[in-house]
């Protein structure tokens, strides 16, 4: 049997750059891969968005910004309100009709905690099953140095039936979320030093992980070649992009919540930074982006905003925006000509953001010598756990990325209430080597694959 005999100037996997206690993770170099050649990894994602979308129907004087494309199959055309995703029409399915069939009768406002599990939690107890993503992590446990990426905007677990986490555990018990971009970029990209204390205070004083870590890199990329040099170089700017992004978005977020009174939450636009919207969730895509570059983690979730009320951090994002109500209050109005476009406006926002964050994946190799990108490795649902805000059906979502396990994309695609949404779970799942079921899942869709 043949085996592979690492070089003295070969890296594995798993390397770092190091600088006075602390790590950075590199991303995949040629260099690696002549050390030890695998299979590209395959990835999972979440995203979720709460209280529904913009629902207009094709007579209606908002149609444009109903969220749901006009047409069918191949044949559809974006809506104003998906209109950021039309340069992605290659690597995105648009999922009609489909809905968890526990969750369907309970109260619109409860379903956020049941998006990725498919469990009516108020029948057992105020406890959901194991959300997809977790089933993934298990699976993955040990591959990369942690298991899984648990984001959302308001962070923790929130309270039943208004969770702040997508992510349950094989007990059925909320994983808290992590929503202090500093604390994420730390722990994901910097946190090589068991003593945190000191290992912050370094940081501080420094004002930069790279600082710490520049003569390490100075040091390895005098070992690599000029492809690798310049893809190192790339990474570093990249990763000193998102430094600055995570401290524009901790100088918000740091900010106490505020307690309102309902005369308080239509004032809160007089003090609106319409940046603040942008810079968090746009940093928050960045890290997610930045674990999957540098095999940090295969599973991600990220809930933008909860079903709590407008005290919730993501609860003022519209009005910041200069949308309008807070998110809660716009969401109900989504049936009002005024309202219905102002929703749309939100879902906008929604999709450019996501559609940046695919412009990032798409635009990264999978890895060393690789023709694929890292969203044609990446299997990624976004969407919300209702139509309307009291409605748990037809949910609206949309399956990205993927092409490289298997998905064909490019289609509006409409089911019928027969059909579970865990059969796309389980879809997903079973093409990115994890499991072929899941939750109440009846079977496969083909029909996503090539």
């Amino acid at each position: 049997m043949s085996r592979i005999v690492s070089k003295s100037w070969q890296l594995d996997r798993r390397s770092f750059l190091r600088g006075t206690g602390v790590a950075l993770a590199l991303p995949a170099l040629d260099v690696m891969a002549k050390a030890a050649p695998v299979a590209e990894p395959r990835r999972l994602a979440a995203i979720y968005f709460p209280f529904g979308v913009s629902i207009q129907g094709e007579k209606s004087e908002k149609a444009e910004w109903g969220w749901f494309p006009k047409g069918e199959g191949s044949d559809y055309t974006f809506n104003k309100s998906l209109q950021p995703l039309e340069a992605h029409r290659k690597n995105v399915t648009v999922l009609g009709g489909l809905s968890h069939p526990e969750v369907r009768k309970i109260g619109g406002h409860d379903s956020g905690d049941t998006f990725l599990t498919g469990c009516d939690l108020l029948s057992r107890d105020l406890h959901n099953t194991q959300s997809m993503d977790q089933v993934a992590a298990e699976h993955f446990a040990g591959q990369t140095r942690f298991d899984s990426l648990v984001m959302s905007t308001d962070g923790g677990v929130g309270e039943p039936t208004r969770s702040s986490t997508l992510s349950y555990n094989r007990h059925g018990r909320p994983i808290p979320a992590l929503n202090q971009p500093q604390q994420i970029f730390d722990r994901f990209f910097g946190a090589g030093d068991p003593d945190t204390r000191r290992h912050r205070r370094r940081l501080k004083s420094s004002g930069s992980l790279l600082d710490l870590v520049m003569e390490d890199a100075g040091k390895l990329r005098r070992r690599l070649g000029k492809f690798d040099q310049q893809k190192i170089d790339e990474y570093l700017d990249s990763v000193r992009q998102v430094e600055k992004r995570v401290a524009r978005a901790q100088q918000w977020i740091d900010i106490p919540k505020p307690g309102l009174t309902d005369a308080d939450r239509e004032r809160l636009q007089l003090d609106a930074d319409s940046k603040v919207p942008t810079e968090y969730v746009a940093t928050m895509y960045e890290l997610m982006h930045l674990a999957f570059m540098t095999d940090s983690t295969r599973v991600a979730t990220y809930q933008i905003a909860s079903m709590g009320d407008a005290t919730t951090l993501g609860g003022k994002f519209p009005q910041l925006l200069g949308i309008g109500k807070h998110l809660h209050g716009l969401a109900h109005d989504w049936n009002k000509a005024e309202g219905a476009e102002a929703l749309g406006k939100w879902d906008r926002f929604l999709a450019e953001q996501f559609a940046t964050f695919l412009d990032r994946m798409h635009n990264t190799p999978a890895g060393p010598d690789s023709d694929a990108t890292l969203l044609d490795q990446t299997t990624i649902i976004y969407g919300c756990s209702n139509s309307t805000t009291h409605t748990n059906k037809n949910y609206p979502l949309v399956l990205a990325g993927g092409r490289g396990l298997g998905f064909k994309h490019g289609r509006y695609l409409k089911y019928g209430e027969d059909t579970p949404f865990a059969n796309v779970f389980a879809t997903m799942l079973k093409q990115t080597g994890v499991t072929n079921r899941f939750a109440d899942s009846t079977g496969h869709l083909p029909e996503l694959l090539a």
